[in-house]
């Protein structure tokens, strides 16, 4: 036993010369990561004038006070805390009570913490009803601890329900026609405990009713607040396959859940961060795309008959092993296809994974195939990224993206990367094991990094005007959601901050950008019409977009989808491509107008 206690320290201290000279020449001393930022901020007039859009902070003046408080794990994990708990900001929009105005579920993490519904009251205001409507109280000890929340109509009553999901047992709230919610769990099969960072609802098989896609991080059997053992951690930095497995729940229509995971062939035990559905090879059938850290990522292809298939490496997305921790879809090139973009770490003299923006290059009749046009694009090195949405900000018809940053912003500014990376090149089995990672101390990890707000300018490049529109705050952030919370024609933005606040930015566009949207209702299709791909048509440019069942990090955007038009007066048309197959095609619907469809019978 001392033998080879003797040989692990001495692993130990060779992997931690050799990885720590890799890193050289290391930064001691946190900084925060710049990543081009577009100069100081220019007043809102100036950012109008430059940009054609100017953000503002408006969360105290909405009403909306809320202060995300990480969890308190096992004291064994007491050294490593702040970044094994690093989680669990997260922020899900949705008109819960169908007033036609937005309103936003907010996730917390601590024991004992309230996660919060506020409701949109349409004066610009909000109030948080979470309590009185029986969906604040979930972080109870022994249940487990929020890591954030979807919205779906699962049983197709006009009302979306809510899933929160957890490390601990996963809470599904059915919606009682706007006036409360009700607990749900047990009766619709789900685990009594799953250790969950990521869901997505969609419609896999088309029958009309929403299935489930949740990724976990940590395995089952670890209950984080009762560790036997600290040997819980990830295996290895690239390859690891010891984490949670995921869940593939098929909706029976009767308010239960089928597990048809192993059925669908998503079996993999990585370590899922991030998930986002979208028909990729365009026929018919929504695949799934899957961002797992430690390794690499998968694209699952839906073969029919409840079958998937990882083409992740054939496609290039599943080639090369990364730290995935964000996934969204956008058409990003008006070309009528999805752009993939998946965040992962840019940590310079330590390590740079950099980010992936995955531009489709099959040919017809090809199967998926991707290129990484992050580089290209100007959007790869964004420092420590979670979450990121496609929304186009200023109106202009061409998509933008926002980026949330920063790990862990410690109590003093050194950093604790050279520890981390002593230990990161290791053998499993000194990696796997919570005990041989030296204490934080209070360090940071990749903190006090801004935001990314990354302007599209429609050549095939992005610019990041997060601090000249007034948008780059330096916490830790994690969720990332659009919305259009006033009403108004615009998107705003909501960013969840790890051990931090909820932000609500509103927008203001310039008055010479128009816009259009749709908000779409499934009739044969589920009744959230989640997969539904809208394609519009104006001044020679096609655009697509589709309607959420989850994407980004911890966050779901908006029902609604909504298109910029730049000084476009008019649009030729929009093609509505609904998950029952039905294609509906509406001939120049007018502009600055919220359309609201209901799927044809």
């Amino acid at each position: 036993m001392n033998a080879d206690r003797g040989r692990l320290a001495a692993r130990l201290v060779a992997t931690a010369v050799f990885v720590g000279l890799l890193a050289t020449p290391l930064v001691i001393r946190q900084r925060s990561s710049r990543s081009g930022a577009a100069g100081p901020a220019l007043g809102e007039a100036g950012a109008l004038e430059r940009y054609g859009f100017a953000l503002r902070e408006y969360s105290d003046s909405a009403g909306i006070r809320f202060t995300h408080q990480a969890p308190a794990l096992d004291p064994k994990l007491d050294p490593i805390l702040p970044w094994v708990a690093a989680y669990g900001a997260g922020v899900a929009v949705t008109d819960f009570d169908r007033d036609g105005w937005q309103d936003l579920y907010a996730t917390n993490s601590a024991i004992g913490s309230r996660n919060a519904l506020y409701r949109n009251r349409g004066d610009g205001t909000f109030e948080d009803v979470a309590a009185a409507l029986d969906v604040a109280d979930v972080n109870q000890a022994g249940t487990g601890v929020s890591m954030g929340a979807v919205w779906g109509d699962y049983d197709n009553d006009g009302y979306e329900d809510l899933l929160v999901y957890k490390w601990g047992r996963p809470e599904l709230f059915h919606n009682d026609a706007g006036r409360r919610f009700t607990v749900v769990t047990g009766e619709a099969g789900l685990p009594a405990w799953i250790n969950a960072n990521t869901a997505v609802w969609f419609d896999y098989d088309r029958d009309g009713r929403l299935d489930l896609f949740v990724g976990c991080f940590y395995p089952d059997d670890v209950d984080l607040w009762n560790l036997p053992t600290t040997k819980i951690l990830p295996e290895s930095f690239e390859y690891a396959q010891n984490g949670g497995r995921n869940y593939l729940f098929h909706n029976a229509g009767d308010g239960r859940f089928e597990d048809v995971t192993a059925r669908a062939g998503l079996t993999s035990r990585r370590w899922t961060l991030a998930a986002a559905a979208a028909d990729v090879d365009g026929d018919g059938d929504p695949d799934l795309f899957v961002a797992n850290d430690f390794g690499v990522n998968e694209l699952y292809l839906n073969e029919g008959g409840g079958r998937f298939r990882d083409v992740g490496r054939e496609s290039n997305l599943g080639r090369a092993p990364k730290s995935g921790m964000g996934a969204s879809f956008g058409d990003v090139l008006n070309r009528g296809s999805w752009t993939l973009f998946v965040t992962n770490i840019s940590e310079p003299g330590v390590l740079i994974h950099g980010n992936d923006l995955w531009i489709p290059s099959q040919g017809p009749g090809e199967g998926p195939s991707y290129r990484n046009l992050a580089g290209a694009m100007g959007v790869e090195l964004g420092g420590f990224p979670f979450g990121a949405q496609f929304g186009d900000l200023n109106n202009d018809g061409w998509l933008d993206l926002v980026v949330a940053n920063g790990f862990v912003t410690g109590e003093s500014p050194e950093s604790y990367w050279y520890d981390y990376s002593m230990v990161a090149g290791g053998h499993e089995g000194i990696i796997a094991d919570a005990r041989h990672w030296p204490a934080m101390r209070g360090r940071s990890l990749s903190g006090s990094q801004e935001d990314q707000v990354w302007l599209n300018d429609g050549a095939g490049r992005f610019q990041n005007v997060a601090r000249a529109v007034g948008a780059a705050n330096p916490f830790d952030g994690r969720a990332v959601a659009v919305a259009d919370l006033w009403n108004r024609g615009v998107l705003d933005l909501l960013i969840a901050y790890q051990r931090g606040p909820l932000l609500v930015y509103r927008n203001r566009v310039a008055p010479n950008r128009s816009w259009i949207g749709f908000a779409l209702e499934g009739k044969r299709s589920n009744r959230s019409a989640i997969g539904a791909e809208v394609r519009l048509y104006w001044d020679g440019v096609e655009q697509m977009q589709q309607v959420d069942g989850g994407s980004g990090f911890a966050s779901q955007n908006q029902r609604r989808t909504h298109f910029g038009l730049g000084t476009a007066a008019t649009v030729d048309s929009a093609l509505i491509r609904w998950p029952s197959g039905l294609v509906q095609r509406l001939v120049a619907p007018a502009v600055g107008t919220l359309h609201r469809i209901v799927e044809p019978t």
